[in-house]
């Protein structure tokens, strides 16, 4: 698990292609390496990946076709920058939110805009994960959590304060470029509470009522 509190910027330095799959050396920046052990999960822009080599100053992440087809890793090119974060301890703060690492689907950034000294960016999001996002909720962004301004038809609007954009890879984003998103993970929770048999989650009722019986309330 993570936060979506990104540690540091690492560089794609190298990929190596193996029947199929791919092995990712990533320059890790200012990352902490000291407390990684091999088979320790480290998220690179969002992505959960497991430390399979470490060298001074990198390590190697084994990525799979699924994730590759799945994710912005696939056409990521060398010496891209990517957002990194080691692995949530007990004792961490959760400075952000519960994120599994898992990409949910793929956004496209439509549009950058300056609002005073923060940026706006309005995303388009995949059909299928609409549902899950709400105003004012959590929703991970390349591996970085954010708070959702406002809803469109067809995706969603974030407020990147300076902060944010220094420390992640937010400040290189441009309109068209892909993003990998991770839903709020209650959210897809609920849904499958909610949903009764014979029934979609649209279909099933979502009231006080319904939440009782369930044990939510």
């Amino acid at each position: 698990m993570f936060t979506g509190i990104v540690q540091a910027l690492g560089t794609l330095q190298q990929r190596q292609h193996l029947g199929g799959d791919q092995r990712f050396w990533v320059a890790a920046g200012d990352l902490d390496l000291s407390d990684v052990q091999l088979g320790d999960s480290i998220a690179v822009s969002g992505v959960c990946l497991t430390a399979v080599a470490l060298e001074p100053g990198r390590f190697a992440v084994d990525v799979s076709r699924e994730t590759l087809e799945r994710s912005t890793l696939g056409a990521l090119a060398l010496g891209a920058q990517v957002n990194l974060e080691k692995a949530l301890r007990l004792a961490d703060r959760l400075g952000g939110h519960l994120v599994a690492g898992h990409v949910d689907g793929v956004g496209t950034l439509l549009s950058a805009q300056a609002s005073g000294r923060s940026q706006v960016y309005r995303v388009q999001v995949p059909e299928d994960l609409r549902r899950y996002i709400a105003a004012k909720g959590s929703i991970c962004v390349d591996g970085v959590s954010l708070t959702v301004n406002s809803l469109y038809p067809d995706g969603f609007a974030l407020n990147l304060i300076p902060h944010s954009l220094a420390q992640t890879t937010a400040q290189f984003w441009k309109p068209g470029q892909r993003l990998n998103l991770e839903v709020d993970l209650l959210a897809r929770y609920l849904e499958r509470l909610m949903a009764e048999t014979g029934k979609s989650a649209v279909e099933s009722r979502l009231d006080a009522a319904s939440l009782a019986a369930k044990g939510f309330i």
